[in-house]
């Protein structure tokens, strides 16, 4: 009796094992949702889309892209953090994601218990533009505008404590200027009203900058890199121009719900990595000022912790709540 139980057991242990590994080998047998909290047109969803398009095309799975814009960013961010861990379902963060603790007083999730790091995917330059409206053709001519008319400019951002809020913020604190901060749901409304003269001023990803600013309906003044963007080195770096310390750096990642588990977690990693080392995709992303980039979990995971602190001092710095 005792052989007969202790057999049973053993077959069991293997069984389970086999079977898990072939769940591992099969994944993913059905399509995969790709949540993008901003709405369709910013840089977010650019990247978004081009990373879900290799994944589908490599994995032989539809990938859908689901905007979920509002509330900074917060609303579809939630929305993973709830999904069923399973790694069908993904999230496309940026730096906000590491801000949004530091600003709000209560997140109905957690950037670090509530999400399993997959991998970072690139990184972006923002750039200052104004509307052409704007008599200013130089950082230093709009400094000297804002200064002699306090207030009188307004400035677009993607939502409190985005990127591009924090940019405007920081081109404040650094010039000694006032600017009316008016936040969106997202880039893509921020840039509409922009171009439409509602708004004078945008921190904008050079992703969805560089074609207005090539065809003439928007003004490029700086970037915040350290460096001039390859894609348009006739731009300055906001350090050129006069502006020190007010460097702004975005960045793209893929995050999963915690509790995905590793081997999936792992898989994913892999595959978007191998994608973005493409030389297709690493063409597609200079072109438009960006850099393709895929790091392991345990890579981003160190940097989500980094920026997570990076972020906590400049808020503490310039005093940016949720209005």
């Amino acid at each position: 009796m005792r052989a007969s139980i202790v057999l049973a057991c053993i077959c069991a242990i293997f069984a389970g094992h086999f079977a898990g590994g072939t769940l591992a080998a099969t994944f993913p047998d059905r399509s995969l949702r790709l949540v993008v909290p901003y709405p369709p047109g910013g840089g977010t969803d650019i990247v978004a889309r081009a990373v879900g398009q290799k994944l589908a095309e490599a994995w032989k799975q539809n990938v859908v892209i689901d905007n979920r814009g509002g509330a900074s960013g917060n609303i579809g961010t939630e929305l993973v953090a709830r999904a069923t861990p399973d790694g069908y379902t993904l999230l496309i963060v940026i730096s906000a994601f590491t801000v949004n603790p530091s600003i709000f007083k209560q997140l109905p999730w957690d950037p670090v218990r509530d999400f399993a790091p997959v991998s970072k995917v690139g990184s972006s330059a923002y750039v200052l533009v104004v509307h052409p409206g704007v008599p200013a053709r130089s950082v230093s001519q709009l400094i000297a505008l804002a200064r002699a008319e306090p207030n009188a400019l307004s400035f677009a951002s993607s939502g409190i404590g985005s990127p591009l809020h924090l940019a405007g913020e920081l081109l404040k604190t650094r010039a000694n200027i006032n600017m009316v901060h008016v936040p969106y749901k997202g880039a893509g409304p921020a840039i509409v009203d922009l171009l439409a003269g509602r708004v004078q001023v945008l921190f904008g990803s050079s992703v969805t900058m560089l074609p207005h600013i090539r065809n003439g309906r928007l003004r490029a003044l700086a970037t915040t890199s350290a460096k001039r963007v390859p894609a348009a080195p006739e731009i300055p770096t906001m350090a050129e121009a006069g502006v020190s310390d007010s460097e702004v750096d975005g960045w793209y990642g893929i995050l999963a719900p915690a509790g995905t588990p590793p081997d999936r977690v792992r898989k994913l990693s892999d595959q978007i990595a191998a994608i973005m080392r493409t030389p297709e995709m690493r063409e597609r992303f200079a072109k438009e000022g960006r850099e393709a980039m895929g790091t392991t979990p345990e890579e981003f995971s160190r940097f989500i912790a980094a920026e997570i602190a990076k972020w906590a001092k400049v808020v503490r710095a310039t005093g940016i709540k949720v209005e």
